[in-house]
């Protein structure tokens, strides 16, 4: 198991395919890109494939989450899925996308065994989409989220991020959208892991700032602490239900008492939290012959010194130098 020493336990894995991304998203990186990672420091997939296996056999692993950059740019993936799905026991296996290539990928992501999918969608509007992503692929993602769903890679999950100025009168609207094409809708704030280092608390569009939004036109109903469980999204029934929306309030709402989630980065390094600034290396171990016995200890001992929170809060936070689409997500 893996656990620390404030008595949570690892269950979920985040695991980043690559830190390439086919999209310039104004909270995530700068218009010319970033230094990506060469491609000898990226983990192999029959590596990739090692590290998911003792996660699961050795250290009670039970979801798998593949994200990158943009996972979908990993050459590998489908077959990266495929063996993971024979693991025993098998893992539950999604992907965070942004979702385009993912309308000519859902049908053998699904027959490889993947379960779902997260896809990011910020705005319904395509001028407001390539200002935020500088790039002109709305209706790509669009397609992607429709071959996802009928793929049957439910529920289908749509991230949003708000940003004032551009996209933070859109939260009813892309409500309405999700209900009506039976996506399952995640608001998630702004969160301080752009490469740019450019975030500030103070003008984010909130936890708060996104339910006043929505109640001009909705009725919402919590669900209790019960159904949550270790989630990052609070949920609400969407006028009694069956449709849901969520809010990931990683800054206004920390959730780190929860947590239970380990991370890998795309190239080897174990990350015990998404704000951490301390990374273990596996891939070392792995490529200097280390039994699965001591890449398991290793795993065990970065999660031990996991910190209580985020330390967002704390006035000494530092952002954390590699950005999220190093990182994963």
């Amino acid at each position: 198991m893996l656990i620390d020493t404030y008595g949570r336990t690892a269950t979920d894995l985040r695991v980043s395919l690559t830190d390439r991304c086919n999209l310039r998203c104004t909270y995530c990186m700068p218009e010319e890109g970033l230094q990506w990672l060469a491609k000898p420091d990226l983990l192999t997939d029959d590596e990739i494939v090692r590290l998911i296996r003792i996660a699961v056999t050795e250290l009670g692993v039970t979801e798998v989450r593949f994200t990158g950059g943009e996972p979908l740019l990993r050459p590998g993936l489908v077959s990266i899925v495929e063996r993971c799905a024979a693991l025993t026991p098998r893992p539950e296996m999604s992907l965070t996308t942004n979702g385009i290539g993912l309308e000519r990928t859902a049908v053998a992501l699904r027959d490889a065994g993947l379960d779902r999918v997260n896809v990011s969608l910020d705005t319904l509007r395509p001028d407001v989409f390539q200002t935020m992503t500088r790039r002109k692929r709305h209706g790509d993602v669009l397609r992607g989220l429709a071959a996802a769903h009928d793929a049957g890679l439910t529920p289908v999950k749509v991230n949003a991020v708000l940003m004032p100025g551009l996209n933070d009168d859109e939260a009813p609207d892309l409500l309405a959208w999700a209900v009506d094409n039976a996506y399952e809708l995640r608001f998630i704030e702004q969160m301080p892991l752009d490469a740019q280092h450019g975030w500030q608390r103070e003008g984010m569009i909130t936890a708060g700032d996104i339910l006043e939004s929505l109640r001009t036109r909705f009725t919402l109903t919590a669900e209790g602490d019960d159904e949550r469980g270790s989630a990052p999204a609070e949920r609400w029934l969407v006028d009694g239900g069956p449709a849901r929306v969520g809010v990931i309030a990683s800054v206004t709402r920390p959730f780190c008492r929860a947590c239970d989630r380990t991370r890998l980065t795309a190239d080897g390094q174990v990350r015990t939290c998404l704000f951490a600034r301390e990374e273990s290396d596996l891939r070392g171990a792995l490529r200097s012959g280390a039994p699965d016995e001591e890449i398991a200890r290793l795993w065990r001992v970065a999660m031990w010194g996991k910190k209580a929170g985020s330390g967002l809060d704390d006035p000494s936070f530092l952002q954390p130098d590699r950005p999220m689409s190093a990182i994963g997500g």
